[in-house]
């Protein structure tokens, strides 16, 4: 994927085909027959896959598949999983969200080359049931990676679920940006700068796909996009938040506004049909600063919802306990910033963190294993960005913006936040294992142009 300057004309909306069934995901195959033990293998590979029957687009995916196959394991499994890379490029595998070592986590340092393997090995700690996806991680080809199609979903389930007797549906969404003739595009300079939107927004690799649902159902989202934010709207039911990043939150919240996933961050819900009939999930136009000559945000379609009226539900009052974190004894601060730079070709813009783009030998701050600390992220720039953390959950202590420091709106563990434009979110963390560890916006392009540090836990 060249930085290209010369626009590429892209493929329109109404060239791919919509209205399908919502597919089930491949899951991944476990071939352990050892229990409490999950074992498999993935490779990334180049694959053609006929999008329309004039258009055959090359993808770089795991196992073959847009999105790469559903893992499914439960807390406290040991996890083996051989990666074999086959792109042309070195490339890692990120478990994002899941509490496991630094060196199994898919590093940048850590990169598998091309047409090397290796085997990533983890047990899930118990506590961890949860919603996360597994995407690559290695040094400046995030992006080309992710927008080629390198992504999967990866579930943890507790033996103890209070919400087990709900059926499930699982809302994968990503974008894909394609040209005229159907190839991948390059990221333009736009994308560069505000994060790189596709035209198609896909769930479960379908383009506005029919997605049946006949009762109260329990649905897991992930907004596995480069950049792209997703405002949903979900009409015709009543929605109930049960669980985020990090799992179930101690109680259900009923939505009465869309929810907004920034890159990476999850949701899961309950929903409950109040009519039969044909409705639209949409993604309500959200203003998150974009800079340069982009067009206005405007509401999408992602999907129609084929509902059949349920009767009214009642969720257990409480789901389950957070961990409870002690007094904060040490803090952090991190502050974003953009720059405009001439000589970088990719965009023209670097952003920062504490005043320096990423360096993979420097350390950029330490912390003490086990230790309580309160970080504050100061989003001191003019557009939104998110902020993502490896090896460990936080809760939110506060948000400030405009002067008003406010309680966050309910319990939740996290691993990816959205800071508004000059908005200070105060966060309350623990690393539990020593390593080197990242920290980074999640709009893809923007890390790759600087935005993330390095922390060293000891």
């Amino acid at each position: 994927m060249s930085h290209n300057k010369k626009p590429q004309k892209l493929l329109p909306t109404s060239a791919l085909p919509q209205g399908q069934d919502l597919p089930e995901l491949v899951r991944l195959k476990n071939t352990s027959d050892q229990p409490g033990t999950f074992e498999a293998n993935l490779e990334a590979k180049p694959v053609k896959i006929k999008l329309t029957p004039q258009l055959t687009t090359e993808f770089w995916a795991y196992n073959g598949t847009i999105p790469g196959p559903a893992i499914e394991a439960f807390e406290g499994d040991k996890v083996k999983i051989t990666v074999k890379n086959s792109i042309p490029q070195a490339t890692t595998v990120h478990w994002h969200g899941l509490l496991i070592p630094s060196n199994q986590d898919g590093n940048p340092q850590d990169e598998i080359p091309a047409g090397s393997s290796r085997t990533y090995e983890f047990t899930i700690p118990e506590g961890n049931a949860g919603t996360y996806w597994y995407h690559p991680h290695g040094h400046e080809t995030v992006s080309e990676q992710i927008a080629r199609g390198l992504a999967g979903m990866f579930i943890v389930r507790s033996k103890k679920d209070p919400l087990a007797s709900f059926p499930e549906q699982n809302w994968f969404f990503s974008d894909l940006k394609l040209t005229d003739k159907g190839e991948i595009a390059d990221n333009s300079m736009v994308d560069w700068m505000n994060g790189r939107e596709g035209q198609f927004v896909l769930i479960n690799g379908a383009y506005r796909p029919k997605i049946t649902v006949k009762s109260a159902t329990r649905v897991r989202i992930w907004n596995a996009c480069s950049g792209r934010y997703l405002n949903l709207s979900i009409p015709g039911c009543d929605v109930y938040l049960v669980g985020t990043d990090g799992g179930l939150m101690p109680k259900p919240v009923q939505l009465n506004s869309p929810l907004l996933l920034s890159p990476a961050e999850r949701a899961e819900l309950v929903i409950v049909p109040k009519q039969s009939g044909t409705v639209y999930l949409q993604s309500i136009g959200y203003h998150r600063g974009k800079m340069g000559n982009v067009p206005p945000e405007q509401d999408i379609i992602l999907g129609e919802l084929a509902l059949t009226e349920s009767s009214p539900i009642t969720l257990p009052s409480m789901l389950r306990e957070l961990p409870k974190l002690g007094q904060a004894t040490a803090h952090k601060t991190l502050e974003y910033t953009e720059v405009m730079d001439v000589k970088e070709p990719r965009g023209g813009m670097l952003f920062l963190i504490n005043g320096k783009r990423h360096d993979m030998q420097r350390i950029d701050l330490e912390s003490k294993i086990h230790e309580v600390e309160e970080w504050t992220i100061f989003n001191n720039s003019h557009m939104d960005h998110n902020f993502h953390i490896h090896g460990a959950q936080f809760t939110v202590v506060s948000h400030e913006l405009n002067g008003k420091k406010n309680p966050p709106k309910y319990a939740a563990l996290k691993d990816t936040i959205n800071l508004r434009p000059h908005e200070k979110i105060t966060i309350k963390i623990q690393q539990n294992m020593p390593g080197l560890r990242m920290y980074h916006c999640h709009i893809v392009e923007h890390e790759t142009l600087g935005m993330m540090g390095q922390l060293m836990v000891k």
